[in-house]
């Protein structure tokens, strides 16, 4: 034995099981103990130093959960590995949050065990947050507003990561909602530009004829209404980041500049002939496929080159429903705040409807869906009943173009009805949800003759 390489305990009720995976690892050199439940793996590890741990989360008795929520307590230097013959997205990432480095799903091949025995073994060697995967660690430090932890998102996070560091013009895809902005941010965040300004501009928002002006600025005269010297968004963005949101966007006029503006790394105000150097970063994203758009003559092929340097592809949430569980615990715990509510969290039966639903809006839907749900139900844990019937597939409850050719009268009518049965009547409170003042739905009740008292 190599007494190097740290000591090793598995446990696992199923004698097979333990003993097969000791096997494995103690060809590879290491010391292995074994235990039939969570009470005699606690007795060992009170006994004897261990620095990694295989844990069966499903046991007679203390389960594994139990069993990893007291090594994080009092062993937090120790790695721990989940193992399951049951793979629920609920247990599989409820054990990554409570700290497990990560999970094996019964039957597992040799190989992978090997592969994270491996992986616990560097986290030890480099004093690493046994905890935690390592971009976990990263991302709780870092980028904080990013959650994920599934195999989709490990991967955007190892190119945030290696890419972070370089100057290289970035390319961020994705379906809307899927939290590109949220990356470029991250990436700045980790970058050496840091301290410098991150400029984002959303180039769907922008009037065509003042875009010029507001990336480039303008000079005093330059055009009916410049009254004075402005500076333009590329200035406050030197020695930074500048992200341009959905960039399929633009002109090709303002295309055309911009190319100009990656290449030569300067650029002139509007009526101006005295050239600017720019030291900037570029990060651009688009919910669009550019090739399609470089087919139609509406995305020059040039810039998408130069844009695309380092591509990025944000992964919809139906491809990371792992990632459902974490996300609305994190978004719970955030509208909590905000609304001062004090909801607990999610049943197994909510988080089921939640993954089976497709999430057009992704993330940013889910968000929403959580944010409505704690300001329009009055409830400790949130069910499937509580859920919107949008995703639960229910009827009753408000749609919007739930009947052909209602009016906008009648569309008023029915959702100012909707939300004064949400809030069993209370004005001040649905006026707040409405946005709009308490006289102004009062007058509104009234003209539409609407009940009031539930």
């Amino acid at each position: 034995m190599n007494n190097s390489y740290p000591q090793v305990l598995v446990v696992d009720d199923e004698a097979v099981v333990r003993k097969g995976i000791a096997r494995v690892l103690e060809g590879q050199g290491l010391s292995v103990r074994m235990a039939a439940d969570g009470s005699e793996a606690l007795e060992i590890m009170e006994a004897e130093p261990i620095g990694i741990v295989l844990i069966d989360i499903k046991m007679p008795g203390m389960d594994g959960i139990e069993v990893l929520k007291h090594i994080r307590t009092n062993y937090p230097e120790t790695v721990v590995l989940m193992i399951t013959g049951y793979p629920t997205i609920e247990t599989a990432v409820q054990s990554v949050k409570l700290g497990a480095m990560d999970y094996l799903t019964k039957p597992f091949r040799v190989d992978e065990l090997e592969a994270l025995v491996l992986k616990a073994q560097e986290m030890l060697s480099q004093g690493k947050r046994a905890g935690l995967p390592v971009m976990q660690a990263e991302q709780e430090q870092l980028m904080p507003s990013i959650v994920g932890n599934s195999p989709a998102m490990r991967k955007v996070f190892a190119k945030i990561r290696r890419a972070a560091p370089s100057d290289s013009t970035m390319l961020l895809t994705g379906e809307s909602g899927t939290g590109k902005e949220l990356v470029a941010r991250a990436i700045h965040a980790l970058s050496p530009r840091k301290e410098n300004e991150f400029v984002p501009v959303d180039c769907s928002a922008l009037v065509e004829s003042l875009l010029e002006s507001e990336l480039f600025g303008h000079v005093k005269g330059s055009f009916t209404g410049a009254f004075q010297t402005k500076h333009g968004l590329f200035e406050l963005a030197n020695h930074g980041t500048f992200f341009f949101d959905e960039i399929s966007n633009l002109s090709l006029n303002i295309q055309a500049k911009l190319l100009r503006v990656i290449q030569e790394r300067e650029f002139m105000k509007v009526g101006s002939q005295k050239r600017i150097k720019l030291d900037i970063r570029i990060i651009a994203s688009t919910n669009r496929d550019l090739q399609e758009a470089i087919k139609e003559g509406t995305f020059r092929e040039d810039l998408y080159y130069r844009l695309s340097v380092v591509p990025i592809r944000l992964p919809p949430l139906r491809e990371r429903a792992a990632d459902i569980p974490m996300l609305v615990e994190h978004f719970i715990d955030k509208h909590n705040k905000i609304s001062g509510r004090q909801v607990e969290g999610i049943s197994q039966r909510g988080l089921e409807t939640l993954a089976s639903y497709s999430w057009p809006g992704n993330v940013r839907q889910l968000e929403h869906t959580i944010e409505r749900i704690l300001i329009l139900e009055d409830c400790e844990v949130i069910e499937p009943e509580h859920l919107p019937a949008l995703i639960t597939q229910r009827q009753g409850e408000f749609q919007v173009f739930s009947e052909e050719g209602s009016t906008l009268e009648e569309l008023e009518k029915r959702y100012i009805q909707f939300i004064l049965r949400r809030t069993k009547g209370k004005r001040q409170e649905a006026a707040r949800l409405l946005g709009i003042n308490r006289k102004t739905l009062g007058a509104k009740i009234k003209k539409y003759g609407l009940r009031v008292n539930w």
